[in-house]
């Protein structure tokens, strides 16, 4: 007998000794996961599988070729030019921004879906099966054996029913405050739509003032090179100077100076306006951008009852309410949890066991049952959770009621700016279409009278240079206010149509 309790230490041993080292060989994978960092501050990263010749010693990344997927790229007509509406039109389909709205208002029509199954009972189907072995060693050997073997197995199908009657009110808040969240972010998917048509029209005019700008600088350096075609002929003829010629060179020079920093704008205007559209920056998009002209308007101030009429309608405005209203109901929503809950389960299982003892038959009975349980669960105490839990309900809502009245009126300031911003922009239009007349009457006279030797070089000079100066103001101010009429129709919340 004492043999045999000495091979059965023996076997424990042999069993102990054998789970420590797979527990050990397993910590020691769970610690080898540091490798996969960087080994210093100051050495580079390598996949695994790189030797450290592969980089030596860079901090470049492997490339992955996967997120290079050309089924993105939009098909755009490369023998068409495109309009504004057209243009907008592009954006709402290609500007990442609309898509990744829409998903945020699917992800909230979906929570409110997910509140509204807190209502509805949940029912599962269980099966829980198991067997045991077990083998106790005799004191003595009976019958000739020196252990008690037992055997049991069992299969436990059972149909569970849970399902809370009575909660008061705070599933319901909960319901509430996705339905306003539900709200906000579909007020949002139209708010970035409108969002996008403003940028489109604004990167639109100014890609158009850029190519305008451009194009005044190729007539600025085409009558430079006039004028220093004059300014030749007349030294050739002998009532010229070197000085006149060295003077109109310098003209063209700058000219020509003026010309490639006009088009380094306009490529940039171009980016602006793909960028707004979401197109890719190598896209080679062909614009229709005629020189418009700015609209007659007598611009009033806007008056309270417009500014009223227009936070109604904005839909950074609503969407704030309706977070804060969202934001409300989750103190609802807390407070309840200090009330007692109501609950119904029931259940229905039916098993099916076996167990026998070594040298006896086999017992193997059936059981099956079936419940309906009612029952009231009322917290006593939960140091303090639900207390907190109602602080910081009350918090993020009175934060989100603070977001909404400065959004209310951020957006009123924008409406009264922008109506002060059109306003300067039409009175500086007006400026501008003067100053053209006048500065082209001056070139024209300046230049005739040096053509006649009763003028100066000088004064031609001085002449072209305030010309190409006027044509970029009116320039500038011309599309100022087209940008500041779709500004204030943007914060009026009226940007809903493709020109205005």
């Amino acid at each position: 007998m004492k043999e045999h309790m000495v091979h059965m230490d023996k076997k424990r041993a042999t069993k102990m000794l054998l789970a420590i080292t797979i527990a050990s060989l397993l910590s020691a994978c769970v610690t080898d996961s540091i490798k996969r960092a960087p080994a210093s501050p100051s050495t580079p990263w390598q996949p695994s599988g790189q030797t450290s010749q592969t980089l030596t010693d860079s901090f470049s990344v492997p490339e992955n070729r996967e997120i290079l997927d050309q089924s993105l790229t939009p098909k755009i007509e490369q023998n068409h030019a495109y309009s504004l509406p057209e243009l907008i039109n592009i954006a709402q389909l290609e500007n990442p921004d609309t898509r990744i709205a829409w998903q945020q208002a699917r992800q909230a029509a979906l929570a409110v879906g997910l509140s509204e199954t807190l209502f509805l009972p949940m029912i599962s189907a269980n099966v829980i099966g198991g067997y045991q072995h077990t083998r106790t060693p005799l004191p003595v050997t009976v019958l000739g054996q020196n252990n008690l073997e037992t055997n049991s197995h069992a299969v436990i199908p059972a149909l569970v029913l849970q399902w809370l009657v009575f909660d008061f009110g705070q599933r319901k808040a909960l319901l509430n405050a996705a339905e306003q969240v539900s709200f906000a972010a579909n007020i949002g998917f139209n708010g970035i739509h409108q969002k996008i048509i403003y940028d489109v029209t604004r990167t639109y005019y100014q890609y158009g003032a850029a190519q305008s700008r451009y194009q005044k600088t190729e007539e600025m350096l085409h009558n430079s090179k006039s004028i220093l075609a004059a300014a030749e002929a007349k030294r050739q003829q002998g009532i010229g100077t070197s000085l006149e010629v060295a003077q109109v060179t310098q003209l063209v020079a700058q000219a020509e100076l003026n010309r490639v920093v006009a088009q380094g704008v306009q490529r940039d205007a171009r980016q602006a306006l793909l960028a707004s559209t979401g197109l890719p920056a190598t896209s080679k998009l062909d614009v229709d951008a005629p020189e418009y002209q700015a609209p007659t308007l007598k611009v009033l101030p806007p008056s309270q009852k417009m500014i009223e009429q227009a936070l109604a309608r904005r839909p950074d405005v609503l969407a704030s309410y309706a977070l804060a209203q969202a934001a409300k109901e989750g103190i609802t929503a807390a407070e309840a949890s200090y009330l007692p809950k109501i609950v119904m389960a029931g259940g229905l299982a039916h098993a099916r066991t076996s167990f026998d003892i070594q040298g006896l038959p086999t017992i193997g009975p059936q059981t099956s049952s079936s419940n309906i349980l009612l029952g009231i669960s009322l917290p006593l105490y939960d140091g303090g959770m639900r207390a907190i839990r109602v602080q910081e309900a009350q918090s993020r809502a009175a934060s989100a009621h603070e977001t909404f009245e400065k959004t209310r009126e951020m957006a009123a300031r924008e409406i009264v700016v922008s109506g002060d911003v059109l306003e300067s922009a039409i009175a500086s239009n007006t400026a501008s279409v003067n100053l053209v007349k006048t500065a082209l009457i001056t070139y024209d006279a300046a230049f005739d009278a040096y053509k006649h030797g009763v003028g100066t070089i000088t004064v031609v000079n001085e002449a072209a240079n305030n010309l190409l100066l006027a044509q970029q103001l009116e320039i500038d101010a011309r599309t100022s206010v087209l940008v500041a009429v779709a500004n204030l129709a943007f914060v009026m919340g009226e940007m809903t149509q493709v020109t205005r």
